[in-house]
This record gives structure tokens, sequence and C-alpha cells, in this order.
């Protein structure tokens, strides 16, 4: 009990440093290049990482026993969190937080189609719970549609099927690697689309045009600011790592849905975001069915464990 308690407080700490990370990207964003945001991240989430390993004097090891699929991993991860951060730019914190939190209910598609796991009437009911809570957000209309509200859906997509890479490459690939090819990714793939993006037609194209930005080592608070996002972010990961560790995943995962209610707070003082009441609902949705899926199998675990015990 006390190691699911420890998990659920960094559960909490986690998700409070992904709300800062994300407070202060959606206020610079404008100001410096989103590639030099996660780039500069990546960097300092490798050495920390490396230094963790070695003053508790673990192996580091940084080559994958899956080389294909860390690069795929890799590629996803970079590209998605892209999809979010210029997400940003265009609509509230909290909407695209609450996007983002469809990743439960893609995974769990996922790995009904890849790993052939079998679902139920009650994960199929949270899937339409969460789809008719998405479509609340999202509103789709033939005229006056917001394409960039799909991006974060896009991110909760290339989140769920690294989720289901990891779990493929687990049984060789521990957690510190698979962390290091997120880390590796980012640095090569920022510094080559940033090269890419000097071609000014291609920065032109409006979905990339917030990606071509200049990197700023001019203003120190903004390189101040890069630092704390890449703090936050790195211990935000860590702190994560650490409660699945320690603690039940059918415990702390809902206390993930924390972040939604950061945002909508921090969103709302911050920014002066109010989603409406339709959103509101939306977001409520997809919440109650992200949360019913982790206690779904809390559930199904203890019964489970009931009857090996008898």
């Amino acid at each position: 009990m006390e190691s699911e308690r420890l998990g659920i407080l960094l559960i909490l700490l986690g998700m409070s440093l992904f709300c800062i990370q994300d407070i202060l990207i959606k206020l610079i964003i404008n100001d410096t290049s989103i590639l030099q945001i996660l780039v500069f991240r990546a960097f300092l989430g490798l050495i920390l990482l490396s230094a963790y390993l070695y003053f508790n004097k673990k192996k580091i090891v940084y080559f994958s026993s899956y080389p294909f699929i860390a690069i795929i991993r890799g590629t996803l991860f970079f590209v998605g969190f892209i999809f979010f951060y210029i997400s940003l730019t265009k609509i509230p914190l909290a909407e695209a937080n609450a996007l983002f939190f469809t990743n439960p209910i893609i995974v769990t598609i996922l790995s009904v189609l890849i790993l052939k796991n079998k679902i139920g009437i009650h994960r199929i009911m949270a899937i339409l719970i969460c789809c008719f809570g998405t479509l609340l957000i999202v509103k789709p209309s033939l005229s006056n549609f917001n394409w960039y509200i799909l991006l974060p859906i896009l991110t909760a997509l290339s989140y769920a099927i690294s989720m289901i890479l990891s779990k493929i490459t687990s049984d060789r690939d521990n957690s510190f690697q698979q962390s290091f090819h997120i880390y590796l990714g980012g640095i090569i793939l920022g510094t080559l689309l940033s090269i890419i993006l000097l071609n000014k037609s291609i920065a032109n194209v409006s979905l990339f045009s917030v990606l071509s930005n200049k990197w700023n080592f001019s203003d120190l608070s903004i390189l101040l600011i890069l630092a704390i996002i890449a703090v936050t972010g790195t211990v935000g990961i860590f702190c994560l790592v650490s409660a699945y560790r320690i603690g039940s995943p059918s415990a702390n995962a809902p206390f993930e849905y924390v972040l939604l209610i950061y945002s909508l707070i921090t969103g709302y003082l911050i920014f002066n975001e109010k989603p409406d009441i339709i959103s509101l609902i939306g977001m409520a949705l997809i919440l109650s069915s992200g949360v019913y899926v982790f206690a779904r199998e809390s559930v199904n675990k203890r019964l489970v464990a009931t009857i090996k015990s008898r």
C-alpha cells in the first residue's frame, strides 16, 4: 500500500512538471523554434539520464537489440510531439491535453489489432464514449473547421503505437535504453528538420511555418526557459518511470488525468482560455472513459489473482 501511495505521489509530481513544461512552451513558442525546444530538451535529457545511471553505478547502454523498431519509436515520438506543440499555437492547452488523453483508448484498440488481445463489452463501451467525447471537442464541420485540433489526436496515435512497440521490445531493451532512443531521435531529427526548413518553399507551408522560426541564442530569458523546460520534462519522465516501477499501473494511471485539471486552471489563469460547455463535456467523457479502462483492468487483475489463489 505504501508503494502505491508513493507511486501516486510521483505521478502527481510528474504531471505538475509536465504542466509547467507545457505552459513555458506555449509562452515562448512564437519567440523561438519548436525544433530548438525539442533538441535542447532531448540533449539535456540525454545528459541527465546518463549522469543518473553513472552515479548510480548502472550500466549505460545506448544501442538497441531492435534497432529498426527503436528508429521507428524515436521518429514517432518526435513527429507526434511536434504536432502537439504546433497545436498549442492554435487551440487551448486543456483541449490539446484532453485530446491527447485519448491514447489509452487507442492503445486498447492497437493491442487488439497488433498484440491480438481480446476486449469485452465494457472496453468497447469505453471506446465509444471516448470517441463521442472527442467529437464534442473537435466539433467536425465542413465550414470553418480548425484542422489544428486534430494534431493532438495524431500525437496520441503516435504515442500509443510507441507504447505498443515498447511492449514488444521490453524483453531485451530496458526503460533506460528506450528513453535514450527517444532522446537521440529528438536530437538527430530536430537538427535535420531545421536544416531542411532552410528551404523557404517548405518553410512557408502553413503547418511548418511555426517550425521555421529561427533558433534563439541571444535572449538569456529564452535560454533560461529552455533549460527549465528540459529539466521539468526530464524529471517528469523520471517520476513516471519510478512511479510505474514501484507502484501498480492500474492505481497510478488514472492520476495522470490530473494534468487535464491543471491545464484547465492554468489555461484560464495564464492564457485566458475558456473552453465552451460542449468541450468541457467532451473532456469529462474522455477522462471518464480512460479512468474506467484503467479501473476495469485493476478489477480483472484482482479477479485473476483470486481465482489463482483458490
